[in-house]
């Protein structure tokens, strides 16, 4: 009987795994045209990105919007969700153009965004200033912190 030492032995090599690997990469194409990709986190990015902070009186929102107009944005605000929808027009070059590489993506976008706090609706700001997206969410008056007085005695 003959010995064979473990790290002598012959290697298997899985003969689908070739075949796992080209539907893993289609699989991530397709995603990426479907445009699931920036919720995967596989190859997209979220659109707009968002920047959102607060303090004691407000939530700000800054995004960026290069290349949407502010009549092409709609902002509203729905319960303890805020929503940004809005459109990237395709730019005409002509029709004899031939594009060597093309990345800056254009059509209409939607972002959900739910807020840490209730908002005052009355008073909600947006204004966009060289394609960054500013919007301001003042707090609803019976979430601000309050200072209470402490009475000795």
């Amino acid at each position: 009987m003959a010995i064979i030492r473990f790290s002598d032995r012959p290697s298997f090599r899985n003969p689908w795994s070739e075949f796992e690997r080209m539907r893993h990469d289609m699989d991530a194409l397709l995603r990426s045209m479907s445009g699931e990709a920036g919720v995967t986190g596989e190859g997209g990015t979220v659109y707009p990105p968002l920047n959102i902070f607060e303090d004691g009186d407000n939530i700000y929102v800054h995004g960026e919007i290069p290349g949407v107009e502010a009549e092409d944005l709609d902002v509203s605000v729905e319960g303890d969700t805020l929503l940004i929808k809005g459109e990237r027009k395709a730019r005409a070059h002509g029709e004899k153009v031939s594009y060597h590489r093309r990345e800056i993506q254009f059509g209409t976008f939607s972002r959900a965004i739910t807020l840490p706090t209730r908002v005052n609706l009355d008073r909600v700001a947006a204004r966009s200033v060289d394609g960054i997206l500013f919007i301001t969410l003042p707090k609803a008056e019976d979430v601000k912190p309050r200072q209470v007085a402490v009475k000795v005695g």
